[in-house]
């Protein structure tokens, strides 16, 4: 993993726009996650701000020391005003070059803030990926957070992979294929998907 530090903000603002495009009929819509529908998926991101900036305060606590996996998460009745702020926290958070040092802790995992922020990039990356296409949103992702995805999401070569679980089985794409797709597909999506 390189060094390079990756601002936040744009892709925040990208998944922002998303959610505030996504209207009150769509939220039972299904999503390219399973088993969520575009409720879940929302409630799932609105939970990942809030814990990835922990992470990247290097707060230890429940924020930061839960499997984001473990429950269904749902929207709370102020999803609309609360997402957006959990966002613009969040791309704080990850302005301070603090949060890209040492190590620090996301979904119970001790891990390098270098690591953290790249995957910081690539839960925005995909997730707004999947708000986008489960309700029928154009979707342009900021560049930088998209090539961090890629960083992140990309096998080292020696045959361990690296993912440890964390994604499911890489959906082959071809390499002419736009880096969001590849990207998407290394993510464990199928990027033809459609609800």
């Amino acid at each position: 993993m390189s060094d390079t530090t990756v601002d936040i903000g744009p892709q925040a603002r990208i998944v922002a726009r998303l959610a505030h495009g996504v209207r009150e009929e769509q939220l039972d819509l299904p999503t390219p996650c399973p088993a969520y529908a575009v409720r879940h998926l929302l409630g799932h991101v609105a939970g990942l701000a809030v814990a990835l900036r922990a992470t990247g305060r290097k707060e230890a606590g429940d924020a930061t020391g839960t499997d984001p996996g473990s429950t269904l998460p749902d929207l709370g009745p102020d999803w609309r005003a609360a997402l957006p702020r959990a966002l613009d926290d969040l791309a704080e958070a990850w302005q301070d070059p603090a949060a890209w040092q040492g190590m620090t802790r996301a979904g119970g995992l001790d891990l390098p803030g270098a690591v953290a922020g790249l995957v910081t990039a690539d839960e925005l990356v995909v997730h707004g990926w999947d708000v986008a296409r489960a309700t029928g949103q154009p979707y342009v992702p900021d560049e930088a957070a998209l090539r961090a995805a890629q960083q992140l999401l990309t096998p080292a070569g020696d045959g361990d992979d690296g993912r440890d679980g964390l994604f499911g089985p890489v959906v082959p794409v071809p390499d002419e294929a736009p880096l969001l797709d590849r990207v998407i597909g290394l993510s464990g999506r199928d990027p033809y998907w459609k609800p």
